[in-house]
């Protein structure tokens, strides 16, 4: 199905609703890499907040402290979680497993 043909207006609208959701995403991985906000947060605030729960799970997961793409990756597979799963897509279980990996300061278990 092709993309629909958007007017000038319609256009730049777009490009500034794209350009939020980035920096709204972008101030969400500061926070996170910065401890201000922990994961358990970041599940609160999808319920809510329609950009972080478009967030992609594995984007959040990278930019924890002590957790780089490779331990994410390999996290999201023990946990049987899609790499293209979103936050607000996570099941209960997927939720509860997550929020066990990182209770305390950091992951519960080391990959």
């Amino acid at each position: 199905m092709p993309l629909p043909e958007l007017d000038a207006e319609s256009r730049r609208q777009a490009l500034e609703r794209a350009a939020e959701a980035r920096k709204i995403r972008a101030e969400l991985k500061q926070q996170l890499k910065s401890g201000e906000i922990d994961f358990a947060e970041v599940l609160r605030r999808a319920h809510d907040d329609e950009i972080v729960g478009k967030t992609k799970v594995s984007a959040v997961l990278e930019a924890l402290p002590k957790v780089g793409k490779v331990r994410a990756r390999k996290m999201m597979e023990r946990l049987d979680i899609s790499p293209s799963r979103r936050v607000r897509g996570l099941g209960v279980n997927q939720r509860e497993k997550l929020l066990r990996e990182f209770e305390g300061d950091g992951p519960a278990r080391r990959d």
